[in-house]
């Protein structure tokens, strides 16, 4: 009897354990934003003066936030070759080569000679380096939220496929302790000269973690479904294009307002209040965290309340706040305020994460398992370069050409309503 039953469980599949699962997909998932998020931070603060020292200041921070755009350009190339392979070889596999392509590239970054020692190479290299970036966190999203969500019980997918959500402000978290605690404690001099690189270098540790994690968790069950019924497609990007055309622009569309507000919240706002309201640093990189703490708290509340109340009057309330966020935000900032520009930080981090809560569970649902890696990374990827990707340099561009921050103030309430009406088109669709 005990012979038998020791053989019925050698034999049994592994217990899935959505939890820890979803845990694994958050710490991963927040290891890679740090890597990214520390180069929009350095992107406002040294990378100008550092790699791009024969300009003005203006020029150079918009030549840094340029090579900052460049990493969204390669994040849909992530998304599409990670995506071909995570629907034919399996989700953890190219979770494992996303983390190791980011850290690799991240502590490259850190190693980097300046422009004052190499010339125009410091800046091309640069570049390079960033476009590795964006192909790693480019195939990171997709195969994190599948992850979560492909493992989670029926009634609770948006809940768990927050996770990895939440790994985004958890990464922006960590990113703004490590550079705030560097910029207090060394002299803008030291900064500049070593300091600024620390953050990047230090991202080795946490990526060696992270691998250990990843690699503990067990393969998705609808991919192994797949397998089983030998149902892949041989070429999954060209069945999404084929059939699923509609999904990727809707999904894309909806994903540009919130990742538009997002990397202006998360990036152009240091470099704008520092440089041109001539704020401290570190009070905005506090504000900034205290609001990022209040997007993580509210994404997971937000999808759990998705799950019970149905993903469309969450979203829709949630697009609607960001509407009227974008359109108040640089308002509220000019007045050099702090108490109402933290405010202004916190209400906007509250809509944003009851839309970026449920979203993950909505993009995984609009594709069969056989396709959902290529089809929902790449409507998130190109969501993400129309967003985020242009956003700080398009706001460094508009206030450099009309000294105003009300071109930037109609942009991003044009993106979000763009996106408005992509999630009440997505959300009728689906529901």
């Amino acid at each position: 009897m005990t012979l038998d039953r020791n053989l019925s469980q050698a034999l049994s599949p592994p217990r899935v354990r959505p939890l820890r699962v979803a845990t694994a997909s958050f710490i991963g998932t927040a290891i890679e934003w740090y890597d990214y998020f520390i180069y929009g931070l350095a992107a406002a603060i040294v990378f100008g003066p550092l790699f791009f020292p024969s300009v003005s200041p203006a020029a150079g921070t918009l030549a840094s936030f340029a090579t900052y755009s460049v990493g969204f350009l390669a994040r849909p190339v992530g998304g599409i070759v990670m995506g071909h392979f995570g629907d034919r070889v399996g989700r953890k596999s190219m979770l494992v080569i996303s983390l190791l392509t980011m850290g690799l590239a991240t502590v490259g970054i850190g190693l980097l000679p300046t422009y004052a020692t190499v010339g125009v190479w410091a800046p091309i290299l640069l570049v390079t380096l960033r476009f590795i970036q964006g192909i790693g966190v480019g195939g990171e999203w997709g195969g994190a939220v599948l992850m979560a969500v492909e493992h989670a019980p029926e009634r609770k997918k948006s809940f768990y496929g927050s996770f990895p959500q939440m790994g985004v402000p958890g990464g922006l978290i960590l990113a703004n302790l490590v550079f705030l605690g560097l910029t207090t404690n060394l002299s803008g001099e030291a900064f500049l000269s070593w300091g600024w690189r620390v953050p990047f270098l230090a991202s080795a540790v946490m990526v060696i973690a992270g691998l250990v994690i990843r690699l503990t968790v067990t393969e998705s069950p609808d991919f192994e479904r797949v397998k089983k019924e030998r149902s892949e497609r041989r070429m999954p990007i060209a069945t999404v294009l084929r059939e699923n055309w509609r999904e990727v622009c809707l999904s894309a569309g909806a994903f540009i307002g919130i990742n538009a507000v997002g990397y202006i919240f998360m990036a152009y706002l240091l470099a704008y209040t520092t440089t041109v309201l001539e704020l401290s640093r570190n009070l905005i990189l506090t504000f900034t965290l205290i609001a990022s703490l209040v997007w993580l708290a509210v994404i997971p509340g937000a999808a759990a309340l998705s799950d019970r109340r149905g993903r469309r009057p969450v979203l829709l309330t949630g697009s609607i706040g960001l509407v009227g966020c974008a359109a108040l935000l640089f308002p509220v900032i000019d007045t050099a305020e702090p108490p109402l520009i933290l405010l202004a930080l916190l209400v906007t981090a509250v809509f944003m994460g009851v839309v970026y809560g449920p979203i993950a569970e909505l993009f995984s649902g609009l594709f069969k398992a056989e396709v959902r890696y290529s089809g929902a990374s790449l409507g998130y990827q190109v969501g993400s370069i129309l967003g985020g990707g242009i956003a700080p340099t398009i706001a460094t561009g508009l206030y450099t050409n009309w000294s105003s921050t009300t071109p930037i103030t109609l942009y991003l309430t044009g993106v979000t309503l763009v996106s408005l009406i992509c999630v009440w088109a997505v959300t009728r669709r689906t529901r």
